[in-house]
């Protein structure tokens, strides 16, 4: 009788471990799957932005007066901008520069005068309206021309009743519109309006705001010059690494991408300072406007930076350092090629 040959033992199974996962060897025609890929483009990105702050950190007094003329240009600008802004803000004061006074006929009563003062506040384009009776308007007359013995000698009060109206804007086509309106209403002998201060006022403003848009346009060039010299000093700087990076295969984008980054933190320095300038300079020159608003007995002031124009300059900013450093390095990139 032959003995049974018995199987060689085998390895005992650990009671609840989960059972072995054989791995299949990716074959020759499969790539690196897209995390490997999202992660291998993510570290690229950040060692070249390690690589730019490290490079702007070795250079830290030309990288800050860089930085800094970046920040005086872009602060011009956006200054008066918000200068202008904050004199918009007058527009109070400007609409009862450009008031318009309704003289009503000498006959007309208190309560007409009142009446019509009523109908005219609520027209659309009014913002306000006023009424002045006789014996007021007599009284502040006699108060500012200083005739006021000679004018109690007059037996009668020669002065009608005036509705002085204070429209919604100060538009020069509106306000003759709404003046010729106000002049067809009835009680109204003559509608008065300076036109001439409205129509200096728009110029000035016009006036101001194609200046700050010419000199954002002169500034944005010179400081996209400013950026692109930089950027083309430190690639001359690595000039030797660049051409073996090609050497080796290193793409355009791998080369162009420091500079890209490094153009991207000057926008970002240059928007900080001139951020700070800006709400510097606004809070310096406040208490000169403060004072002399208080001699016209006004408590007008300057606002601040608000933080949506400083963040539009900050973008702004880094928007510049990126353009002009993408200009830099295209225009340098076929001299970059292995000698």
């Amino acid at each position: 009788m032959s003995a049974t040959r018995m199987p060689p033992p085998q390895p005992a199974q650990r009671v609840g471990a989960a059972p072995k996962k054989t791995e299949t060897p990716p074959t020759g025609d499969e790539g690196p799957s897209f995390s490997h890929q999202l992660h291998a483009w993510l570290e690229n990105h950040r060692a070249s932005l390690v690589d730019s702050l490290r490079r702007l950190a070795k250079q830290p007094i030309g990288s800050f007066f860089t930085c800094l003329v970046m920040a005086v240009a872009l602060s011009l600008p956006m200054g008066l901008a918000l200068l202008l802004d904050n004199v918009e803000r007058l527009g109070v004061s400007w609409q009862r520069a450009a008031q318009i006074s309704l003289f009503l006929q000498i006959d007309a009563t208190e309560a007409q005068g009142q009446a019509l003062r009523g109908d005219i506040a609520a027209m659309a384009d009014v913002e306000e309206a006023e009424w002045i009776s006789r014996e007021q308007a007599l009284e502040e007359f006699q108060q500012q021309s200083g005739l006021g013995e000679a004018l109690k000698e007059l037996p009668d009060n020669p002065l009608p009743g005036v509705i002085v109206v204070t429209p919604q804007e100060v538009d020069k086509v509106a306000l003759e519109a709404l003046r010729l309106r106000l002049a067809e209403l009835p009680r109204v002998q003559q509608a008065q309006l300076d036109l001439l201060w409205v129509e200096r006022l728009s110029a000035m403003l016009k006036l101001g705001e194609r200046f700050v848009f010419g000199l954002t346009l002169l500034l944005v060039m010179a400081l996209l010059l400013v950026i692109g010299n930089t950027i083309r000093l430190h690639i001359e700087n690595r000039r030797v690494e660049i051409e073996v990076i090609k050497l080796v295969g290193g793409t355009d984008s791998y080369v162009r991408r420091p500079f890209l980054y490094m153009g991207a933190l000057y926008g970002v320095g240059a928007g900080v300072f001139a951020w700070l300038l800006l709400a510097f300079g606004l809070n310096w020159l406040n208490d000169a406007v403060v004072n002399l608003a208080g001699l016209y007995g006004s408590n007008f002031g300057l606002d601040g930076v608000p933080v949506a124009d400083g963040l539009s300059l900050l973008l702004g900013a880094v928007l510049l350092g990126y353009i002009g450093a993408w200009l830099a390095v295209a225009r340098h990139l076929n001299e970059l090629a292995p000698r």
